[in-house]
């Protein structure tokens, strides 16, 4: 029997392959072990939680405009109904009458055609048969007539209720769909926010604090080198800060004052929650002006200003689409109320796209 050969050591090479190998599938395990979601950035988190807030609002103001409409075609819808009841009354007294007069003929010689034919059918189809009648009195004639007339007028109004009331229920579908379009948004919002610690939530807060603070300095700084500006040349500033409201515009400023740190409420005009045209709209009402309810539409409720002459009380527009308004308070402030989680707060023009302002009359 042969000497048996001891193996021969493993090469350089390839232990150096094997530990490659091994250093390898020790890192894929402990990354497989220790492996953790890393956390969203904040940065990132903030500005995606921004625009779906945007976007909610722009769809609260869509939703508030399907809303007011609603109002209005339930208005109009209720008033043409109650045409419809009066001239149906107006309409069974005529018959009433015609009826008599049926029955006093049917006494003596014995009922009109023309009567037989009102009491009988459409009194529409009357006029055209009754032309080449001559058996009918005067008399008879003219509450024919009248009859035939109620029963146009009637018809007519029952066919605007149907369109209006067909009108009234598209609008509330929009509706509903603009409501849930919206809570989608903020509950997309609020998952982010969710995800991130109690610590995060806070710094985010902390940011929007900051940035507030910022556009108050900068209003600040703008402001008082007007006024260094205007003293300078010796001339009155057109721009400075405007002295406190009267009149008409101080019942406005003082109506949004009182509403100072209320949450933001979608759809909501008061008294205990606001978005912002329901504040704007209420204000106004508060000083004996009615507006409108969206934003969009109060940037049709009277002339625009330019952003020099400024007064308390202008509605002020912010974004392309017009979506948010405030009240301006003078100093380059407005009191408005900002979004779903934040309260009626004043903040400076200047920290948002502003795009405009109003006077209404």
């Amino acid at each position: 029997m042969g000497k048996r050969r001891k193996p021969s050591p493993p090469s350089r090479a390839r232990m150096a392959v094997l530990t490659t190998a091994m250093a390898a599938g020790s890192a894929v395990l402990a990354s497989g072990t220790a492996h953790a979601e890393p956390s969203p950035n904040l940065a990132s988190v903030k500005e995606q939680v921004d625009l779906l807030n945007e976007e909610a609002e722009q769809a609260i103001e869509k939703h508030n405009g399907f809303q007011a409409r609603q109002q209005k075609l339930q208005a109009e819808a209720n008033q043409i109904q109650e045409k419809v009841v009066r001239g149906q009354e107006t309409m069974n007294e005529l018959r009433t009458r015609l009826g008599a007069v049926a029955a006093d003929q049917y006494r003596t010689n014995g009922i009109d055609p023309s009567v037989q034919l009102m009491l009988d059918s459409d009194p529409s189809a009357y006029l055209e048969r009754a032309s080449v009648q001559n058996q009918v009195s005067d008399s008879q004639a003219n509450l024919l007539k009248q009859a035939q007339d109620e029963q146009r007028k009637l018809d007519q109004d029952r066919a605007e209720a149907t369109a209006t009331l067909a009108a009234l229920d598209s609008v509330g579908t929009q509706l509903a769909e603009q409501k849930k379009d919206i809570q989608t948004k903020l509950a997309q919002a609020q998952e982010m926010l969710n995800k991130l610690s109690a610590e995060d939530r806070a710094k985010i807060n902390a940011q929007q604090s900051a940035e507030k603070a910022k556009a108050e300095a900068q209003q600040a700084a703008t402001a008082a080198a007007k006024d260094r500006a205007s003293r300078s040349a010796d001339r009155p500033d057109m721009n400075a800060p405007v002295p406190s409201a009267t009149g008409r515009a101080g019942s406005i400023i003082a109506f949004a004052q009182a509403q100072l740190g209320k949450p933001y409420g979608w759809g909501k005009s008061g008294p205990a929650t606001f978005d912002c045209s329901g504040l704007t709209s209420q204000a106004y009402r508060a000083a004996g002006v009615t507006i409108s309810r969206t934003s969009e539409e109060q940037w049709k409720d009277g002339p625009h200003v330019d952003r020099a002459n400024l007064q308390p009380g202008d509605l002020v527009f912010f974004y392309k689409d017009l979506h948010h308004v405030g009240l301006y308070i003078g100093d380059g402030k407005m009191i408005h109320a900002p979004r779903t989680g934040k309260n009626i707060e004043v903040l400076p023009i200047s920290a948002m796209p502003y795009m405009g302002a109003v006077r209404p009359a």
